[in-house]
């Protein structure tokens, strides 16, 4: 077991709460995924696809589509 009386050990154990929070996020999605149609889900994917564009910029969504094609 990690001495939790260490520097650093709040700043690892905040990281491991966001990252545990963002699977679970994840996870509750894909249920929902799960349950939908064909033109849910490719309304999603279209809404999705346009929220990462506008949070990270159109150059992070063309070196994925380049690594892809």
């Amino acid at each position: 077991m990690t001495d939790q009386t260490r520097w650093g050990i709040d700043q690892v154990q905040v990281k491991n709460k966001a990252v545990k929070y963002q699977k679970d996020l994840v996870k509750s999605a894909m249920e929902h995924v799960v349950k939908m149609d064909e033109s849910g889900i490719t309304d999603l994917m279209i809404q999705i696809e346009a929220e990462y564009e506008r949070k990270y910029g159109e150059n992070v969504a063309k070196k994925y589509t380049k690594t892809v094609l």
